[in-house]
């Protein structure tokens, strides 16, 4: 099992003046501990379930590319990006540039959206679901094209939302045949649908609908060709040992769990991880006991 790191709140101690310095050392402590990958949220307001709107929160391609520039192994993304937040020839190029910088190391992290005061309150368009949907699938087809780096992709784009007439992306990204991409989201009928057909990972909550939401995603994969084992299978949780290791029981247990059912990576939020001292134990003893963390088999109940 493979453990990534999820920073999702900026609401620190030292304050904006220290957010920079104190990112950096959470950065370099979690890629030096072996953390496989660095995850931020692409939100420009904090979200309900983590705090208040008002509270801090650093806007996700820039955060990961200062992130890139102080760290030297760990992948890096977003968890997710909204469809709706970037235009897509645009995301790929950033996301390209993201890839470059840091050496091959970008993921594509997307969804469909859901935060619409986020979205009204800094005047950022916010179609009904149906229609997102519809942005995020051609999104996905915009990045691939871009991606392909033959001069047919730069073959104009017209589809019913977005017309480009020439999606030229120079330099092209270092991980070919393009940066792997994460489909964030359970919807069983659209968002699995895309997963099978476009992602390279889905990322699902942890709970006891994975196995079930799994068997889905497997035939969505039987209905459009795709090896099923091709996707990785990645879920959130909360790597709190405690302030001396005393929960690392607990924790195992609960990455057992997922693993039982189908999980293959687990991106996980580390309380207070300022306190460096608690992102070094999970190095020290959380990462090395389920290094060899087997997943059940995927869908199975």
């Amino acid at each position: 099992m493979k453990l990534g790191l999820d920073i999702a709140d900026f609401t620190w101690p030292a304050g904006p003046a220290k957010l920079g310095s104190t990112l950096a050392d959470i950065a370099r402590t979690a890629d030096q501990a072996g953390f496989d990958s660095i995850w931020v949220m692409d939100h420009f307001w904090q979200i309900r379930m983590n705090g208040p709107e008002h509270h801090e929160m650093l806007e996700g391609y820039s955060a990961l590319s200062y992130i890139a520039a102080v760290t030297k192994r760990a992948k890096l993304g977003t968890m997710v990006t909204g469809v709706v937040y970037h235009q897509p020839g645009i995301l790929a190029k950033t996301v390209t540039t993201l890839d470059v910088l840091s050496g091959g190391r970008a993921w594509l992290g997307i969804g469909a959206a859901w935060n619409e005061a986020e979205s009204r309150g800094l005047g950022i368009p916010f179609p009904p679901i149906k229609e997102r949907f519809e942005r995020l699938e051609e999104t996905l087809q915009i990045c691939q094209q871009m991606w392909e780096g033959k001069r047919g992709s730069e073959k104009p784009f017209r589809s019913e939302h977005y017309q480009l007439e020439r999606p030229l992306n120079s330099p092209q990204s270092l991980t070919r045949p393009h940066p792997p991409i994460l489909i964030g989201g359970g919807g069983e009928k659209k968002t699995l649908r895309l997963v099978a057909q476009y992602a390279d990972a889905c990322n699902l909550f942890p709970t006891p609908e994975i196995p079930r939401k799994l068997e889905i995603l497997r035939e969505h994969c039987q209905a459009v060709g795709r090896n099923y084992d091709d996707i990785e299978k990645t879920s959130l949780f909360t790597f709190d040992l405690g302030d001396n290791g005393e929960n690392l029981g607990k924790v195992i247990g609960g990455l057992k769990w997922l693993a039982g059912m189908g999980i293959q990576s687990v991106i996980g939020h580390v309380p207070k991880p300022y306190e460096l001292k608690r992102l070094e134990m999970i190095g020290e003893k959380l990462i090395p006991a389920v290094a060899d963390l087997e997943p059940a088999t995927a869908g199975s109940r």
